[in-house]
């Protein structure tokens, strides 16, 4: 048994999260902004769930949090900082006040609760500690600019930790997940008004946001499954690719990376002083 905390958990993966963990025998503090979403969790596992409201942008929430957690479990031995949304627009579209707060939730309200969640971590010498990204932080597709950008700053931010902490005992794992039947597409914010100049390729993205909901190939249960298994495992990698289409985006991504350095090698190559 371990000690769980899970933001955004009122739908889709977190809450599939939620669900997989109790039913595996964990304690879970089961998080989000609107805490009637999942007053369930406490009804359905008054003895192993604590509810609790979180807006992860909201300093006094994440320190009252992690304090509650602590109280009533004894210490929190995975963070799951899943939490966030998308953002679907042209990067010249992009409103500052909509980057900022999907910067807010993305990035900084992750990095604030792991870095409250981390000094017990270190006392006790064990932990783990899973970020929440996507597929777009690698393939970075057109009209995600800002949200992929958001979720490939946590990437890096979790990749720098993991070297950090793993000599003290303490796991740190992004998950990219593709798409998955959760409610994302339905609740990606927009901007107030789009140029006509992208209506082919990010409005034509819009399009597909409708066309595809629902029909995604990824199942939420399958994935929160196969996090814990992760979790649970002594070799944990730094990054989990859940979903076929993951899969095969990373792939491409990957490819035309090493297909730009071989064609740019001599380039590169030619910056440094002579020998």
């Amino acid at each position: 048994m371990a000690n769980w905390l899970i933001t955004g958990c009122s739908s889709g993966l977190g809450r599939a999260l939620a669900s997989v963990a109790l039913e595996s025998g964990h304690n879970v503090v089961v998080t989000a902004r609107d805490v009637a979403s999942i007053e369930d969790f406490s009804v359905s596992h008054p003895a192993t769930a604590l509810v609790l409201t979180l807006d992860v942008t909201n300093d006094a929430q994440r320190s009252d949090v992690v304090g509650q957690s602590q109280e009533r479990f004894g210490g929190i031995d995975v963070l799951v900082n899943n939490a966030g949304h998308g953002y679907r627009a042209a990067v010249e579209e992009a409103r500052d006040d909509q980057v900022h707060e999907l910067f807010a939730t993305n990035f900084f309200g992750a990095v604030a609760l792991t870095q409250l969640v981390l000094p017990a971590m270190r006392a006790q010498r064990h932990g783990a500690i899973v970020n929440i990204s996507s597929i777009a932080a690698r393939s970075a597709p057109l009209g995600s600019g800002h949200y992929a950008a958001s979720k490939a700053a946590l990437e890096a931010l979790t990749a720098s930790l993991r070297k950090e902490v793993q000599p003290l005992g303490i796991t740190v794992m992004t998950v990219e997940p593709g798409g998955f039947r959760t409610n994302f597409t339905r609740a990606l914010a927009q901007p107030g008004e789009t140029i006509d100049d992208y209506a082919e390729t990010v409005g034509a993205r819009r399009h597909d946001d409708a066309a595809t909901d629902g029909r995604q190939p990824g199942d939420p249960d399958r994935a929160a499954g196969a996090i814990l298994t992760a979790v649970a495992s002594p070799s944990a990698p730094l990054v989990l690719v859940l979903g076929t289409d993951a899969l095969a985006r990373n792939r491409v991504a990957i490819e035309d990376f090493i297909g730009d350095l071989a064609a740019w090698e001599q380039t590169s190559l030619s910056t440094d002083f002579p020998s």
